[in-house]
């Protein structure tokens, strides 16, 4: 681990969040593999994400904190190791109950190549779906404890589920979603990600109560790219959009190798060596 590579870009990483007048908004495609981050990478993005849903796929599980944190993390390695940007993971709540739990996995994360997380106040129960605030708080806490513990000033992202699970009306919504906030953020989160917030109107006025970067999904109903940036959001992704679209793809090809024994790709054939020279590299 080379902790003083690392520090740069996890300095780099959080200039990317910085917007100033006219600048533009950081753009972050969710990978799930080497390849898909390379593809990324090599299309001009500046940095990349992950995905948990796509890691978790592409590993046997389903998303929700239900594949092994090792193999999570050793997913997360293999992604960092292939590309020369930044690599911000997405590590669902945390994989732990406790705030120790969470901050060792940050720990395994930052020493696998990554330089910024998503930690989320999901927690995939019935009964109590999203977690308490102070609760949240600790575990951020944990998080940025840890990273200074290794060395790296990573970003950290604090996901809250409140849009995405539609907890209460739009009012108490988004009342909500401003307290957790400036909570997340004076407990050491750098960037707050309102996942499901799609409403032009809600997201300029949460920009403009929060002297922080916030974080779009660039969702199906959610304003394009060029509107966000205009709105003053600095940061947006992709979330499962592009593995939910490769998938697609690859479903088509198959129905239509059984069906008619042929397989003709939809879209611009990618082909052995195209795949070969991503990985060629010095």
């Amino acid at each position: 681990m080379d902790i003083a590579n690392q520090k740069h870009k996890a300095e780099a990483f959080r200039k990317l969040h910085e917007r100033q007048r006219g600048s533009r908004m950081l753009l972050l495609p969710n990978a799930w593999d080497a390849m898909s981050a390379r593809l990324f990478e090599q299309a001009g993005f500046a940095a990349i994400a992950t995905t948990s849903g796509g890691v978790s796929w592409a590993l046997g599980y389903p998303d929700g904190e239900q594949v092994p944190r090792d193999e999570v993390i050793a997913a997360t390695a293999r992604i960092a190791r292939v590309v020369d940007g930044p690599v911000t993971a997405d590590l669902e709540a945390g994989f732990g109950d406790t705030p120790d739990a969470v901050a060792e996995t940050v720990t395994q994360a930052i020493r696998a190549g990554v330089v910024g997380i998503n930690l989320e106040d999901g927690t995939h129960r019935t009964d109590a779906p999203l977690r308490d605030s102070d609760a949240m708080a600790a575990r951020i806490r944990a998080a940025r404890e840890a990273a200074r513990a290794v060395g790296v000033p990573i970003v950290i992202n604090a996901r809250t589920d409140l849009y995405l699970l539609r907890i209460g009306g739009e009012q108490e919504r988004f009342d909500e979603a401003i307290r957790r906030a400036r909570i997340y953020l004076d407990s050491g989160a750098d960037c707050f990600f309102p996942i499901g917030l799609t409403d032009a109107q809600a997201i300029a006025a949460l920009v403009k109560a929060l002297d922080a970067p916030v974080n779009i999904a660039l969702m199906h109903d959610a304003p394009a790219v060029a509107e966000l940036e205009r709105l003053g959001v600095a940061r947006a992704s992709t979330a499962i959009g592009p593995v939910c679209a490769v998938m697609g793809l690859v479903q088509q090809a198959a129905a239509q190798l059984y069906e008619t024994g042929r397989f003709d790709s939809p879209v611009t054939p990618f082909t052995h060596p195209d795949a070969q020279a991503l990985f060629a590299r010095a």
